[in-house]
């Protein structure tokens, strides 16, 4: 017997619409291999369907009617509600409907939902400052539990709201939850305490970064244009941030990071409003504010001060240079 294929519908609200530029980079394979290769099939994307107008709608209403299964539902971008919670803000050309009632809809007859990026998790960007469009995730409003669909909302599937979280996502972080979703094997276990898939939320940015060297021994970057640990002055996260983005490379070749900006935790509740710039370290009596995760103050402070002395003059060098001042050398070659 032929296993039909999955059908996913893809819905934008209020975003940059900076994941699906992202997903639409896909590499190795590309995003249209990757679908086909876990046999799903996409009933409508904005940037990837031919359908516009009435022939949108007519998908929308065969899914929710129940003549068509819908298997997966994507949401990017968060939920605008506003003003005073009819959601006229963003409404469904159309159908006189606001979107925010679409979503709901769709996703009570889904087996599967999915929160593609920050702002469709937690509200991400569009929530921020004032946010006079009332604007929320799927299940989160910032790090509290409710958003439009509430804390208690189980899809079809028996799961919560998955939360591929990202500012914006990785390619692959929602093509392997997709291909787990199409093998049956996504289930309460693949995901982590704020419902983000573990196969990325597993790791710290930290894991593979090309500036660890400077991290061990404390050798700070004072500029972005330098090449020593951002940690300590210029605001990065990356020892708190949970995603791999150092180990599973952007595009092939980088991250953030090793582009010269600091991590900003951007997969996290309320990334978008730190309370500072995003360029700068808080810190009480000289020491960061935000230690590396799962360690203890004192041992900070103390293996500080022990890297610190013991910092090479090539890394104090280099930390604080926009290029390779002082190579390494090897020891075995006498300096002339």
């Amino acid at each position: 017997m032929t296993k039909r294929p999955l059908n996913l519908l893809w819905l934008q609200s209020g975003g940059c619409g900076g994941c699906t530029l992202s997903l639409i980079g896909a590499e190795g394979p590309d995003l249209i291999t990757s679908l086909a290769t876990a046999g799903i099939e996409v009933l409508w994307h904005p940037s990837l369907s031919a359908e516009t107008g009435r022939g949108v709608i007519a998908i929308m209403e065969r899914v929710t009617s129940g003549e068509v299964p819908l298997d997966i539902l994507c949401l990017e971008g968060a939920v605008m509600r506003g003003p005073n919670g009819t959601g006229r803000f963003h409404m469904m050309a159309g159908t006189g409907r606001p979107v925010m009632d679409w979503i709901g809809e769709l996703a009570a007859v889904a087996s599967h939902v999915v929160a593609v990026g920050s702002c469709a998790a937690f509200g991400g960007i569009t929530a921020a400052g004032a946010n006079h469009v009332d604007a929320c995730g799927l299940a989160y409003e910032g790090t509290e539990p409710g958003g439009l669909l509430g804390h208690g909302f189980l899809s079809k599937s028996g799961l919560p709201v998955i939360n591929v979280a990202g500012c914006p996502i990785h390619p692959d972080w929602l093509t392997e939850t997709l291909h787990q979703i199409a093998a049956g094997r996504f289930d309460r276990g693949q995901i982590d305490e704020w419902e983000r898939p573990v196969s990325y939320t597993n790791h710290l940015v930290h894991h593979g970064c090309s500036r660890n060297e400077f991290y061990e021994f404390k050798a700070s970057a004072e500029r972005l244009c330098d090449l020593g640990c951002m940690m300590e002055n210029l605001g990065c996260k990356g020892t708190q941030a949970r995603a791999d983005c150092n180990i599973r490379p952007w595009n092939g070749s980088g991250s953030c990071i090793d582009g010269g900006y600091p991590c900003i935790n951007c997969t996290s509740p309320g990334f978008e409003e730190p309370g500072h710039s995003f360029t700068a370290t808080p810190k009480v009596s000289g020491i960061p504010v935000g230690l590396p995760t799962d360690m203890p103050k004192a041992w900070f402070v103390a293996l500080a001060a022990l890297s610190k002395a013991a910092t090479p003059v090539r890394l104090k060098t280099n930390a604080t240079a926009d290029h390779v001042a002082v190579p390494p050398h090897d020891k075995q070659k006498r300096r002339p």
